[in-house]
């Protein structure tokens, strides 16, 4: 690439050879002389721009190239061409003097959607055109912060995975699902901030209710996140928030087996007897109370509901095979239902 003045050079003083054999020829051979002639200049104009200015076959198209501030215009020229940005340090340097900003060239990140030439990176960092837009990402309801992880390590170049998982564990329920746009160079800190952030902004509409419920906002998370895994409906969540609390009022197992894939990284409800046996404090078959976390991101229905269960004589509930929820008063109904419904 550095060969590149020496190259052009040679190319131009070729084609001037050329060019002036042909215009010694006489005037009746004008037409034969042009026809030969602008496709030799056709052809020395392609081969700058084939050889040097047309973007390299490894272009980081969809990445983000940081120009770190206090380089000067070589060392960018240098750091572009080793990272595969254009193929001539010289022709970049060059571009950037055509556009006049030699001393003006804007340090941070750039995103190119796509391949660009020379020509057109020298101008996006002659003039600071940075190329960030926001990127749409969608943390569904219920989302965990192990499934957080791996999905915003996708869209965002900076966002450091093992980090946002140690960080973001013990706040398991806490990170708000919603859809959010972020730079292509937001790191993994910004997202656990904007997250946690939008948790709490949207749980103070809650607060008196929280507080006139009785319970702690710990315990109405952990409630919440269940409800979000075990109905679809509002009415259904209250109903079975209302089933759910009674049981630890009374000292009675859980018995959800959601909570089980959250402990056990499943995405089945088929469990073992050795799962139903276990110790672990998951184990809401024998373990009574709440699961110790939350099993995920709750919904805003889900929190409310949480808050606001429905009171009613039910102890049992099931969901048939169309998603429609099924309530019982006594083990004997419920047992009579689940056999109805789901035939077993």
């Amino acid at each position: 690439m550095k060969n590149f003045n020496n190259i052009l050079k040679k190319a131009l003083d070729k084609t001037h050879v050329v060019i002036e054999k042909f215009l010694s020829y006489s005037r009746e051979n004008a037409n034969q002389r042009t026809l030969i002639i602008v496709p030799v200049i056709v052809v020395v104009i392609l081969i700058p721009y084939l050889v040097f200015i047309r973007p390299p076959s490894a272009f980081p198209a969809g990445e983000l190239v940081e120009i770190p501030e206090g380089l000067s215009l070589s060392e960018i020229a240098e750091l572009l061409e080793r990272e595969q940005v254009v193929r001539s340090a010289t022709l970049f340097r060059s571009a950037v003097y055509v556009f006049g900003r030699e001393r003006n060239v804007k340090f941070g990140d750039y995103f190119f959607k796509e391949p660009r030439n020379a020509f057109i990176v020298a101008r996006a960092l002659s003039y600071g055109v940075y190329g960030l837009e926001p990127i749409r990402i969608r943390v569904s309801e219920g989302t965990m912060v192990r499934e957080m992880a791996s999905l915003f390590a996708v869209y965002l170049k900076r966002f450091d995975e093992e980090r946002f998982l140690s960080e973001a564990r013990p706040m398991e329920g806490y990170l708000f699902p919603d859809t959010y746009f972020f730079l292509p160079n937001a790191d993994d800190r910004l997202v656990l901030r904007t997250l946690r952030q939008s948790f709490y902004s949207r749980t103070v509409e809650l607060e008196e209710e929280i507080s006139a419920s009785g319970r702690s906002l710990e315990d109405i998370v952990i409630m919440a996140s269940i409800l979000e895994r075990e109905a679809h409906t509002t009415k259904d969540r209250r109903m079975i928030a209302g089933v759910l609390w009674k049981r630890i009022d009374i000292g009675m197992p859980l018995q959800v087996d959601a909570v089980f894939l959250y402990s056990l990284g499943r995405t089945t409800f088929e469990l073992t007897s050795a799962d139903l046996a276990s110790d672990s404090p998951y184990n809401t078959y024998r373990v009574r109370g709440l699961p110790p976390t939350p099993i995920g991101s709750p919904s805003f229905d889900s929190l409310r509901a949480a808050v606001t269960p429905i009171k009613s004589d039910y102890l049992y509930y099931l969901a048939d095979r169309n998603n429609v929820t099924h309530f019982s008063e006594t083990y004997e109904k419920h047992v009579e239902k689940k056999r109805l419904y789901l035939g077993g």
